[in-house]
């Protein structure tokens, strides 16, 4: 189920695994293939990540991590579900290659792992995986994610109030706009260099051309997104002509949320949910508007856009 430990360090690289973690992930190989418990948690968890035991009534992804997680020894820290990622990378790969996904997407996307590592390791001090980010993770080694340039881009389903939102539009694909119909659930990654009009345009190029060619079947009625950085309020603090004002301008407006994300702006934009409001830094056009919303009592909120999706 795990690779060799002598293969072990190039496929961790080709995931984009922080270095200071390849050490310790190929040590711990030993402990996870010599106890038959652990072994058994492990398959537990590569199991879920490729769907084989997911159950429609049984708990959620990121409850059953958080459990086999639990379980595991100790020394096993975070570790478990990392090479639970690496167990279930051949099905991964399996899936891209049978849908025609070039090489180098399937690399790209894949190597969120690596990255969402890189953030737990700045987060929490230490390596390794929480259930969270495990759950996140899924949705790139299932086939449902794709990073393709700028923008990653999910295959999901239209929820109730989205498509509530997009049938009462005065134009678009009004009336044929249920919940459950297919979509494309649009993420914006914070390793990918500025959030330029140009980035994006070549990002949705690049998403037009892949899925026809790769899910032939599948039609989908809109691009959606769901992210603090589409919250209306930071036009109050940025410039018409900001990256980021120009990307929420591609959108119509969606549903509204009342339930605050600070943590996530914060984290978002300096690296860290819980650093002291007070002392966050105001280098930037972002980081002046983020801080100083908070600390004059905002707070930010998820916002949640569309358009219609044509390819």
């Amino acid at each position: 189920m795990l690779p060799d430990a002598d293969d072990l360090p190039d496929l961790l690289i080709d995931l984009a695994v922080p270095h200071e973690d390849i050490n310790t992930v190929v040590g711990l190989r030993r402990a996870v293939t010599a106890d038959p418990g652990v072994l058994r948690l492990l398959t537990a968890c590569t199991e879920q990540i490729t769907g084989a035991t997911t159950a429609a009534e049984g708990p959620d992804e990121e409850s059953r991590f958080g459990e086999l997680a639990a379980a595991a020894p100790p020394a096993l820290d975070g570790y478990l579900l990392v090479h639970a990622f690496v167990a279930a990378l051949p099905h991964a790969r399996a899936r891209h290659r049978a849908r025609g996904v070039p090489a180098d997407v399937s690399r790209h996307t894949l190597a969120d792992l690596g990255r969402t590592m890189a953030l737990h390791r700045r987060r929490h001090g230490r390596g390794g995986l929480s259930a969270v980010q495990a759950a996140w993770l899924v949705r790139h080694f299932r086939g449902d994610l794709y990073q393709l340039g700028r923008l990653q881009y999910e295959r999901a389903r239209l929820g109730e109030r989205t498509a509530r939102a997009i049938s009462a539009a005065p134009a678009g694909p009004a009336g044929s706009a249920a919940p459950g119909r297919p979509c494309l659930n649009l993420h914006i990654p914070d390793h990918r260099g500025p959030l330029t009009p140009a980035a994006c345009d070549r990002s949705l190029a690049l998403a037009r051309e892949f899925f026809p060619r790769h899910f032939p079947e599948e039609r989908y009625e809109a691009a959606t997104c769901h992210s603090w950085l589409l919250d209306p309020q930071l036009r109050r603090y940025l410039r018409a002509d900001s990256n980021i004002v120009r990307f929420q301008d591609r959108f119509r407006p969606g549903r509204e949320d009342t339930e605050p994300v600070d943590a996530t702006a914060v984290q978002f934009v300096f690296g860290a949910p819980d650093l002291p409001v007070a002392d966050l830094p105001r280098r930037t056009s972002v980081e002046r508007a983020v801080g100083d919303h908070l600390r004059s009592g905002g707070h930010w909120y998820l916002g949640h856009g569309w358009f219609p999706w044509e390819g």
